[in-house]
């Protein structure tokens, strides 16, 4: 079928370029009810899609559509043309598309050495040795195991194609005392099997679950030490890094440029990187979404900016380095040891309904489900809080600890302390 619609294309002297994109999925999937398991399934799906571009009036327009199996060469023909239409309607300064290279290239993981019906086995194993608290169960189990080929050809001469394995774990794990009953959703995915990782990951839900059921409300307001663990400080990165990205660059709506200060004072500086890879993401690629080679890029050194990133067209634009659209981020460890933060009076997130952080309006904050506030030696539960602060103060405040880890896309230290936060 894509050899036929290469010809197609090519064949089409309305079209400028065009893109064609496959995304196959091949997925083992195990749902259980508390340890008892209900289903199985398995999945094998393939997505094609062509995005034509169109030079018309010094612009430059693009439109997508889907193509599938069943189509005719009369039917591709025709989106063909409705999408040539519609790509005159669009309106953006003319580029090129990326041009040149091959590849074929399998993301390094262990999750390759197992059959998937042994792999989701052992899988299940780890998750269920953590089910094993008092008063805890684990209602609810879905195991998904993914082999993903992502497959990328244009007009220019790309044609690369990578293979990923990851999986999902969804869990719900409870805790009962009389009649009232606490729940915690948990979705923990990666790329690497290992099976202590993954019970000490569900051990520590449920022993968060069963201390929500514990944890009170204290009594606020209150200035205090708030301490983020990994998935929060992936979430504060992501918003520095989205203000470097070519896009907002090119259309201004970034608010600090190169060379500009994200810090000031004493703090531990941040050294932030965008990269192609980091071992057990699932994010980790060698090209994206246009078939462009995804480079390492240090976007602030020092607590300085020195670098953007982004998609091709944009970086045309810009006459910016190549980077490609780069997803994981490396943060470089900070000063913070344990035994210094054990001497502080602080508040552990744990639980969050979502990290909310403003540029523009010099924000962080969010609403606080489960927290531990540890002072004078003792660990206490609470819930039921809000935390806010100027985003410039955390920044020109915040120390990063020595210790790291790798969450999903991101890879960096575990805590990071925010002083002076106001807690409600």
């Amino acid at each position: 079928m894509k050899n036929v619609l290469v010809d197609i294309l090519r064949a089409e002297r309305s079209i400028s370029g065009y893109r064609i994109t496959d995304s196959k999925t091949e997925s083992y999937e195990l749902f259980f009810v508390h340890r008892k398991l209900e289903t199985v399934r398995a999945t094998d799906t393939t997505t094609t899609n062509v995005t034509v571009y169109v030079n018309h009036d010094g612009k430059t327009g693009d439109s997508s559509f889907a193509v599938y199996e069943s189509m005719t060469d009369d039917n591709v023909k025709s989106h063909i043309s409705s999408a040539v239409n519609r790509a005159k309607l669009v309106f953006n300064e003319p580029y090129e598309l990326p041009d040149g290279g091959e590849l074929e290239a399998e993301i390094e993981s262990n999750m390759n050495e197992y059959e998937p019906r042994e792999r989701a086995a052992k899988i299940a194993d780890a998750v269920f040795a953590a089910d094993c608290i008092e008063n805890g169960s684990i209602n609810a189990t879905e195991i998904f195991l993914y082999r993903e080929t992502f497959s990328i050809q244009n007009s220019r001469g790309i044609n690369k194609t990578q293979v990923k394995y990851h999986a999902l774990i969804e869990a719900i794990p409870t805790y009962t005392e009389g009649d009232e009953s606490v729940e915690l959703y948990e979705a923990y995915r990666f790329t690497e099997f290992n099976p202590g990782k993954i019970t000490a990951e569900i051990a520590a839900k449920m022993k968060e679950v069963a201390l929500r059921r514990k944890a009170t409300k204290p009594q606020t307001p209150l200035s205090a030490n708030i301490v983020l663990r990994d998935k929060e400080i992936a979430s504060l990165m992501s918003e520095l890094s989205y203000d470097l990205n070519y896009a907002a660059v090119y259309s201004q709506s970034n608010l600090h440029h190169k060379n500009d200060e994200f810090q000031k004072g004493e703090c531990d500086a941040l050294n932030l990187s965008l990269v192609g890879q980091i071992r057990g993401s699932g994010s980790s690629s060698y090209f994206d979404d246009d078939g462009v080679t995804l480079r390492d890029t240090k976007l602030i050194t020092n607590g300085i900016v020195t670098g953007y990133y982004g998609a091709h067209r944009f970086a045309s634009y810009l006459k910016e380095p190549e980077t490609g659209n780069l997803r994981c981020m490396k943060l470089e460890a900070g000063t913070l040891t344990e035994n210094e933060l054990e001497k502080l009076p602080y508040i552990e997130c744990v639980s969050l309904s979502g990290l909310q952080v403003d540029l523009y309006n010099d924000y962080i904050g969010g609403e606080i489900r489960l927290a531990y506030r540890h002072e004078n030696g003792k660990t206490e539960p609470i819930t039921g809080i809000t935390m806010s602060a100027k985003l410039s103060d955390v920044l020109n405040t915040l120390r990063l600890s020595e210790n790291t880890t790798v969450a999903e896309r991101y890879a960096g230290p575990d805590k990071l302390l925010m002083k002076n936060v106001t807690v409600m």
